[in-house]
């Protein structure tokens, strides 16, 4: 009975890791669409220059994760079909699909590890160009791109210590992105800026001034409207928001990627080990062929 149970648990539990990887496969084929045709990649890599190594990247990730599922999904269709065939031919086959789909995985992973801020140095690097060019020529073509990007992230410019570089946000940003950012201002100064603010710290300025504004009864349009704008401006950097995005995306990715590589494991351990047992005839369920001779 010993011998009977464990085969039949090892196919079981091949047939269940097979189900784990076709769902992988799809999963992995869905997300490498999803990144290649979506609005946010999509836009930056149309963007982007050729001297900037996110195009490349762009290409090379959705090829290598369509290769990638569709390895995952025959390493699965061919375990299902040796488990339930009980064919040597097949298992190895479905071995084969699990070690080169783990040999992709490994060199994969490490590229994330040790570039883990190429993708988005690269993006922000897109960003920076295309919003310098319109800073220095209002009138480029690149300022219909500064636009989408803005409607693309639902931000607003970018903060710099330097200078006043409103102009391109007054000209970029979308009516409903600025009347979003003045609501989100509005309620920051008059509910939460005392939380956040340091009577010695120079950053409070806007703040006691909107306050000050408020109580005197000061009805200056635009000394309102500077004072949040600053704090909208702040909160909305365009390259924080590109920041936050990517790394929740690659987070995902991350996971996704240490998830596959356990089953890779799983799967080749679960594939020789069938293997050997129906090469040394260990299965019990097995019906074979007998054949009766005459004397």
């Amino acid at each position: 009975m010993g011998p009977r149970c464990g085969m039949r648990t090892t196919k079981c539990q091949l047939l269940a890791t097979s189900l784990c990887v076709m769902l992988l496969g799809l999963s992995i084929a869905t997300l490498s669409t999803v990144t290649h045709y979506g609005l946010h990649f999509t836009l930056i890599s149309n963007i982007s220059l050729e001297s900037n190594s996110y195009r490349f990247i762009h290409y090379a990730a959705f090829y290598f994760g369509i290769c990638l599922s569709m390895t995952l999904i025959l390493a699965a269709l061919l375990s299902s079909a040796a488990t339930v065939r009980e064919s040597q031919c097949l298992t190895a086959m479905g071995f084969f699909c699990f070690a080169l789909a783990f040999c992709g995985l490994i060199p994969a992973a490490c590229w994330r590890y040790m570039h883990s801020t190429e993708v988005e140095d690269s993006m922000m690097d897109v960003y920076d160009f295309v919003y310098e060019e319109v800073r220095r020529n209002s009138s480029s073509f690149r300022r219909h791109e500064l636009t989408a990007i803005h409607e693309a992230f639902l931000c607003c410019g970018k903060h710099s210590p330097f200078g006043d570089m409103t102009n391109v946000e007054h000209k970029t940003c979308p009516s409903s992105i600025a009347g979003q950012l003045q609501q989100a201002a509005e309620r920051r100064v008059v509910h939460g800026g005392a939380q956040l603010c340091n009577a010695a710290s120079p950053s409070c300025l806007p703040f006691y001034l909107g306050w000050w504004s408020v109580l005197l009864g000061d009805k200056t349009p635009h000394f309102a409207d500077a004072v949040l704008q600053g704090v909208s401006l702040s909160s909305q950097d365009c390259l924080q928001e590109i920041r936050d995005f990517l790394r929740k995306h690659m987070d995902f990715i991350s996971t996704l990627l240490g998830v596959t590589i356990g089953f890779m494991v799983y799967g080749m351990i679960l594939t020789s080990f069938l293997w050997f047992s129906i090469h040394f005839s260990n299965n019990l369920d097995r019906k074979g062929k007998y054949i009766l001779r005459e004397r």
